[in-house]
């Protein structure tokens, strides 16, 4: 075949190992919260704040692994405050959730502002390609940490679900609100914990953004990316190894216009950076004319 094929095969691969490891952590935590019976839409503002403080602790303190932990707990933050509030009579998981965009992004701009130029120590990766010397390849497969830690976040949840006693009290709440209320479960607690904990997720999905790829904070850092992945945890059926396969679909339709320009391909290239957000749409469209009954948690279509 054409050596531009394999280059850009090539590019796409490993684009979508990059690309897709935000993805992987808002969705998992997006699904953990939905398990739950809530929506959280706010993952978006919990991930550029994530960027943002995760980016400045790496900078003062000289480690990456210290901004991605404040990170992550800058994200649990806003999934307490957002569970607090929803726990109140008659407020909408929806709007609240939007409102959290805003906030995220605006204390995210504020006070983010001084961190533009300065770069902080980032997060270092390793290569798989251990068996190949060629430069194209060897880049390729260059991992990440945090992809791995994903990996088994993946594997730990959908057994977890499916096995544990945790995993049942979260499901019992997202199933059956009157039903766990019976069996002595505080379920608003159970919602407010499992929303902190997926947008501690999500905090960590936007210090990768800034701590690895693309390594730098500013101001249009997640790009949307945060409710894409309630999209994608939608189109994984609210399984988390599927949220997996589905992050590295969005990852690889993210890399497919970088790497179409990376070989020499320039006509239509930002409609190929569209991709994702194009894969977005339709997923809504599709996933909106279908009834979800017996797949969603049933406390979601209340």
């Amino acid at each position: 075949m054409d050596q531009n094929f394999w280059l850009i095969l090539l590019a796409i691969i490993g684009g979508a190992i990059r690309v897709s490891t935000p993805f992987l952590f808002v969705s998992l935590g997006e699904c953990i919260t939905e398990k739950s019976g809530r929506i959280n839409l706010g993952h978006e503002g919990s991930m550029i704040m994530g960027a943002m403080v995760g980016y400045g602790v790496s900078l003062f303190t000289g480690s990456a692994w210290l901004g991605i932990l404040a990170a992550g707990c800058i994200g649990s933050l806003f999934g307490l405050f957002h569970g607090w509030i929803c726990g109140k009579k008659g407020v909408n998981d929806i709007a609240m959730g939007i409102a959290l965009i805003m906030l995220g992004t605006g204390l995210a701009f504020f006070f983010g502002k001084s961190l533009i130029k300065p770069t902080a120590p980032r997060l270092d990766d390793f290569s798989l390609a251990w068996w190949s010397s060629v430069p194209q390849i060897t880049q390729a497969f260059r991992i990440n940490w945090l992809f791995i830690l994903g990996i088994i976040l993946a594997v730990v949840l959908h057994y977890g679900f499916k096995y544990s006693r945790w995993g049942m009290i979260v499901r019992v709440a997202g199933e059956n609100e009157e039903a766990g209320l019976a069996l002595g479960y505080n379920v608003n607690k159970i919602r407010t914990i499992s929303s902190a904990l997926g947008t501690f997720l999500s905090g960590i999905g936007g210090a990768y953004l800034s701590l690895y790829y693309p390594g730098s904070w500013n101001e249009g850092l997640s790009s949307g990316q945060g409710l894409m992945a309630v999209a994608l945890v939608i189109f994984a059926r609210w399984k988390p190894m599927q949220c997996f396969v589905a992050s590295l679909l969005f990852g690889g339709a993210g890399a497919l216009g970088p790497a179409l320009q990376g070989a020499g391909f320039s006509y239509g290239y930002y409609l190929f950076n569209a991709t994702p957000y194009i894969l977005t749409l339709i997923i809504i469209i599709t996933s909106s004319s279908k009834k979800e009954s017996g797949v969603a948690p049933a406390e979601l279509e209340i």
